[in-house]
């Protein structure tokens, strides 16, 4: 099945897809294009029962991809479900839902929220928010404008550059945050924590058995409250009972875990794509 739809902005997207696979590429000015190919013959079902449609709102236009699974319905080997491709502005935001198919976005999405039960998610640049919730898949993160909410289960959480206030947790997967510039929440059970590089804010981990690795970009000043029960605690920082001094931007960390290591260290110089915090 093959959709255009004629549009003069960024749009809402609207998916609900029970399997397979969501590609979105935000690059096309002025139109909408939807494509649904089925892999087997349940999921040409689904495609031929699609409501796939233009909105108007009072805001931006909602175009709709709902495919709803009826009870009864089992897939067998080899490829499954639906690939849905869908070209549209650049700013476009989307909300999926899915139960196992995977979401992926090049280009600037102008938000994303997506539950799935173990669908992988990849996107670029989000030049908004980003709300994910899923329970083994993994998520890959680009560059995040707004807020940041991703909670999974058992999958890996990356985040490459993270600008607004993060909230970023796992419990048996690993977490790692290359980037952000303001507060900052990491959480997880057994998962390690890997955080490259803090600038402000308040920056607050907790995990039971994970490691926890923190790194301060050079220039800010540090107040430090690192707990553990029985793993070690190290700072490669030059740590004193005295209140940070100079002008510098403040970051507070608190860090907290069982039996896992806590590790504080000097973030690397920071890569082209940012701009360097100055003291």
């Amino acid at each position: 099945m093959q959709k255009s739809f004629e549009v003069s902005g960024p749009v809402e997207l609207e998916i609900r897809l029970p399997s397979g696979a969501i590609s979105i590429d935000p690059s096309l000015d002025g139109r909408v294009e939807i494509d649904l190919v089925a892999h087997d013959d349940e999921s040409q079902r689904l495609v031929d029962e699609a409501r796939v449609e233009l909105r108007d709102s009072s805001s931006r236009p909602q175009v709709n991809v709902i495919l709803s699974q009826k009870r009864g319905f089992s897939f067998g080997f080899g490829r499954q479900g639906v690939s849905c491709t869908v070209r549209c502005p650049q700013g476009s935001s989307v909300s999926a839902k899915t139960k196992s198919a995977d979401l992926s976005a090049s280009g600037t999405l102008g938000g994303l929220s997506f539950a799935t039960a173990s669908g992988d998610t990849n996107v670029e640049r989000v030049d908004g928010s980003i709300n994910v919730k899923t329970a083994s898949g993994d998520v890959q993160a680009g560059e995040v404008s707004g807020g940041v909410n991703i909670q999974s289960a058992s999958g890996d959480v990356t985040v490459e550059v993270a600008r607004g206030p993060a909230s970023v947790g796992s419990v048996s997967g690993d977490v790692t945050v290359e980037e952000a510039y303001d507060n900052l929440n990491t959480n997880t059970v057994s998962g390690d924590q890997d955080v490259r590089a803090v600038m402000r804010g308040n920056v607050s981990a907790q995990s039971v058995s994970g490691d926890v690795t923190i790194g301060v970009r050079r220039g800010s000043k540090v107040f430090l409250d690192c707990n553990t029960l029985s793993g070690d605690t190290s700072s490669d920082l030059e740590v004193s009972g005295d209140a940070p001094a100079g002008d510098g931007p403040l970051v507070e960390i608190r860090a907290k875990t069982v039996s896992g290591d806590i590790h504080i260290t000097r973030a690397p110089a920071p890569a082209e794509h940012t701009t360097e915090v100055q003291s």
